[in-house]
């Protein structure tokens, strides 16, 4: 799941000099497609946390071995280099931490916020209708014990897993970014050591009280990907706000991307013949295989080395895309209460046509809404920071005893 900030300073500048990562304040323009991809993913991760929704046949993972997900995480790390990585610079160490421990303190009211609702949800409404086999874990549908297992991030059910995995991630921010300050090569190797670690002994991994295989996203393996967007942070600075782009690199891209669908669409589910190359099982999630890897990486090059994707994510499309980006937290968590009483819904009148498409339409449209309204607000705290930051300082006249 960035959860993130919004990426206020997108493009600044960074050097490489006597072997450390220096990151400088000049500003370019912003650049809106890591907010208008982090934006889609938002909504894909809404459409596929519905599993009656047949939109969810038309996501990610429907064309290729990431998803939505991968996409996310990997932002949230481009962001935090943003957000974070330039308060340490600027600010010194303690007002970045500072700022990281205010922010997962926020995820972490969230996470429980949106746990408790659903546990009570399910609660009041078993008393009533007939529950969905998915709608929540046995252990949480009776007793107590689970509160305490909540507050410990203990337990994580499915669709609630992917905010723990940023508190720990952002949590790591720090050790995370003085290794690349230190060393790009360096910080990217013990991180992919630690990822190829999880690859070959699975069982690594942080407890888990609803899944005795533990978290679903291994967060031992998923920072390499919060590393890795940490790093494209870096480059695009370096290069004007872009990848370079290599010919080469971007066929090889599209190809794999290109096998990737070959594999993973459901062409038996549409009435296909199945055009598979060979055979192969789903590529495994909470480990981060390298195929989803290379999948999720070749997504992220193609787009953040395109002119093209640039100008479309100042479009009108791009920016609706965006500005869901733009408020990633609170749109993830108002889309996760839309799934749970979507999921509810369709259990109770089933998941015909005519009920999809307004689950889909109200959620959605409220989704916007929101979106608007955030937006609006942002414009407005930001315009009252501008007209102080250019009010005059008061004199004092007269003299003092």
């Amino acid at each position: 799941m960035t959860l993130s900030p919004s990426v206020e300073r997108d493009n600044e500048a960074a050097t490489r000099r006597g072997g450390e990562v220096e990151v400088n304040p000049p500003r370019r323009g912003r650049d809106h497609r890591v907010d208008a991809m982090r934006g889609l993913a938002l909504l894909m991760m809404f459409v596929d946390h519905i599993p009656q929704n047949l939109l969810n046949r038309l996501t990610l993972h429907n064309v290729g071995f990431a998803d939505a997900a991968e996409i996310f995480v990997m932002l949230a790390g481009f962001a935090s280099w943003i957000a974070y990585g330039n308060a340490i610079e600027r600010h010194g160490w303690r007002e970045g931490v500072s700022r990281i421990v205010r922010r997962c303190a926020v995820l972490y009211l969230y996470q429980f916020g949106l746990l408790l609702l659903t546990v009570l949800t399910i609660r009041q409404w078993r008393r009533i209708w007939p529950l969905p086999p998915d709608a929540v874990e046995p252990e949480l549908a009776h007793g107590s014990t689970w509160l305490w297992k909540v507050l410990t991030l203990d337990a994580l059910p499915n669709y609630l897993n992917i905010l723990p995995l940023y508190i720990v991630l952002l949590l790591l921010f720090p050790v995370i970014y003085a290794l690349l300050r230190r060393s790009l090569p360096l910080g990217l190797g013990i991180s992919a050591a630690v990822w190829l670690l999880i690859n070959v002994d699975p069982d690594v991994n942080l407890p888990n009280w609803l899944d005795p295989d533990g978290w679903y996203f291994d967060p031992f393996a998923w920072q390499f990907l919060f590393t890795l967007g940490a790093c494209g942070a870096i480059l695009t600075s370096r290069h004007g706000g872009s990848l370079p782009r290599r010919r080469w690199l971007t066929c090889v891209a599209w190809v794999y991307l290109a096998f990737s669908a070959l594999e993973s669409f459901p062409w038996t589910a549409w009435g296909l013949p199945d055009l598979r190359l060979f055979p192969m099982g789903p590529p495994e999630k909470t480990s981060l295989s390298p195929v989803r890897l290379i999948d999720v990486l070749s997504i992220f090059y193609l787009v953040e080395s395109s002119r093209w994707a640039r100008r479309a994510s100042e479009g009108r499309l791009g920016q609706l895309f965006a500005r869901f980006g733009r408020h990633s937290l609170e749109i993830f968590a108002t889309g996760t209460v839309l799934d749970l009483y979507a999921r509810l819904a369709f259990s109770l009148l089933g998941a015909s046509w005519w009920m999809q498409m307004a689950v889909n339409v109200v959620s959605i449209a409220l989704l916007y809404g929101l979106s608007l309204i955030l937006d609006a607000r942002r414009k407005r705290a930001s315009e009252r920071a501008r007209v102080k930051r250019q009010a005059p300082t008061p004199t004092v006249s007269g003299t003092m005893a």
